[in-house]
Parts: structure tokens; sequence; C-alpha cells
């Protein structure tokens, strides 16, 4: 199993439907198979987001914001990890908004080592 306890994630791709972009810092905390996280950036006041590790490795998540118009947004995603060559993790993720227009999008998440 993958550990994501005390990593810190920046977007690298993401849809144009999304909030997140290479600003957004992702801070992640893992109890055996469950992943809790925050995040924001210019457009994003706080953002949550909690996920069971599945039997494959995969990120079950669901996540939630509050934007800076004071709107409350939220939706669910799959993170598919791979470990690249340097040692740090990569999140491959299809999400979809379950707030306003449901679209749907992905985006691509990388470890960052400060």
């Amino acid at each position: 199993m993958i550990n994501y306890n005390n990593k810190k994630f920046r977007a690298i791709v993401n849809s144009k439907n999304g909030d997140v972009d290479n600003n957004t810092v992702f801070h992640y905390w893992q109890e055996g198979d469950t992943v809790w996280g925050t995040y924001k950036n210019k457009d994003i006041r706080f953002g949550t987001l909690l996920a069971k590790v599945k039997r494959s490795g995969e990120l079950d998540m669901r996540y939630q914001h509050l934007d800076q118009n004071g709107s409350f947004k939220g939706g669910t995603c799959i993170s598919t990890p791979e470990i690249l060559e340097d040692g740090r993790i990569r999140l491959h993720e299809k999400w979809q908004w379950t707030t306003g227009d449901q679209s749907s999008g992905t985006s691509t998440i990388e470890e960052v080592r400060l």
C-alpha cells in the first residue's frame, strides 16, 4: 500500500471545468486505508477530501470546497496512483461534480518534495 501520510501534491493538468490549477496545493494524511486532505488556491478558500484506498490501490474519494464567491462545490473522484522513477507519487484522477452542472473531467496531480 502506498503511504500518503503528510505528503503534498500540486496539480499539473486539469480539465477546463475544474477549479484546481497548478497553484493548488493538496496536503494528504493517512491512517490505514483512510486518506484525507485539505487544499486551496486563489479561487478556492478551503477544500477537504476523504478517500478510501481500494484493494486495487485506487483512491475512492469525495471532495468539497468553498470558493471565493462563497459557493459550496463538491464531487467524487477515482484516483489511480503511479510511482515515478524518482519515487514520487503521481495521481491520475477521473472526477465528477455532484453540485452545479454535474459535469466530469480528469486531472493529474504530483507529489511535491519540499
